[in-house]
């Protein structure tokens, strides 16, 4: 399968501080799949994202590596080439659907706007695609068409968020936490709505989210993020049946299950999340399985034919003998 995005050795950095957030990144998207990049809040994949669509705010920095998108190179474009390209090859979904739309514009007026800012449609044409693609989305499309933000429910705003996303057929989708300010019903609408979406167009999705279960049922491949480092990727059943990384165990096994007792602790990881060890191993403040070993920066190795992990406890390919029970008496 062809890449249709490749992030290399991609480093970001606080220009006064020089404090490193993403540090020697790598991360490949193929056309028509469906990527999630999971990790809790602090962990830089909303940085991430933000750095693919070229929006760095300028208190930060890229010091080195590189964001291929197709035949572009992201880092060395103007902002004018970058606008081009963001909204109609690469769309994005955001976790905020509410400020997505101006709250005082017609939504059908802004779906027009944007419509004729990227093509050279007449303002009928423009309408009529952009009620098109508000009815894909199975929104009543006439009278959201005709409505404020403010008289639309969360998940109409959300999707028409997506239709205004996808009407130019896009080659990447970057949906970032798109269903966190749902309820359960309009989050699993989304994103089935995403899947069909993206199907459809054999287009490729990188999913953002903490939500691990949501990630398992959705997505083709999981890459697991902490400190701005990539800890595990690989095919999501792979991950899911076998998490190698103890970060990545230690997510799995914190998502509750239904079961008929009630345990006495909850799981929790230890430590306060965003605690990023600043030289080797970025889990390692936190890791109940650190080794003098640990210090030194983690190389990825191969766990099975698709399934790659940074961590020291993997030698020549194989998990070394290591229990991944945890005391939570001591957190």
């Amino acid at each position: 399968m062809t890449p249709i995005l490749e992030i290399k050795n991609l480093s970001i950095s606080l220009r006064d501080k020089k404090k490193m957030l993403i540090k020697n990144m790598n991360l490949c998207v193929q056309n028509g799949q469906m990527l999630g990049l999971v990790g809790e809040s602090g962990s830089g994949k909303s940085l991430t994202a933000t750095a693919i669509l070229g929006l760095l705010p300028s208190s930060l920095e890229i010091v080195s590596g590189t964001i291929q998108f197709g035949s572009y190179e992201i880092t060395s474009l103007t902002e004018k080439e970058c606008s081009q390209i963001r909204g109609k090859e690469i769309a994005y979904l955001p976790q905020n659907y509410q400020s997505y739309f101006t709250p005082f514009i017609k939504i059908g007026h802004q779906l027009v706007e944007i419509i004729r800012t990227h093509t050279a449609k007449k303002k009928t044409d423009a309408k009529e695609m952009a009620l098109y693609w508000l009815n894909r989305v199975n929104l009543p499309a006439e009278r959201v068409f005709n409505s404020y933000p403010y008289q639309l429910s969360g998940g109409q705003l959300q999707r028409a968020s997506l239709a205004a996303a996808i009407m130019f057929r896009p080659k990447l989708i970057i949906a970032d936490e798109p269903t966190t300010a749902l309820d359960v019903v309009n989050g699993e609408i989304i994103l089935d709505l995403l899947r069909d979406v993206q199907q459809e167009m054999n287009c490729a999705v990188l999913l953002i989210s903490h939500d691990l279960k949501k990630m398992v049922n959705k997505v083709d491949e999981l890459a697991v993020m902490y400190g701005g480092h990539i800890a595990e990727i690989g095919k999501t059943r792979a991950i899911s049946n076998n998490p190698v990384h103890p970060y990545t165990h230690l997510l799995f096994q914190s998502s509750l299950k239904l079961s008929k007792s009630v345990p006495k602790e909850l799981p929790t990881i230890h430590g306060e999340p965003g605690l990023v060890s600043l030289s080797g191993c970025s889990f390692l403040l936190r890791c109940p399985y650190a080794t003098e070993e640990c210090s030194k920066r983690p190389q990825m190795k191969t766990v099975g034919k698709q399934h790659l992990v940074a961590c020291h406890s993997v030698s020549g390919g194989l998990k070394k003998d290591v229990s991944y029970s945890f005391n939570y008496q001591n957190v």
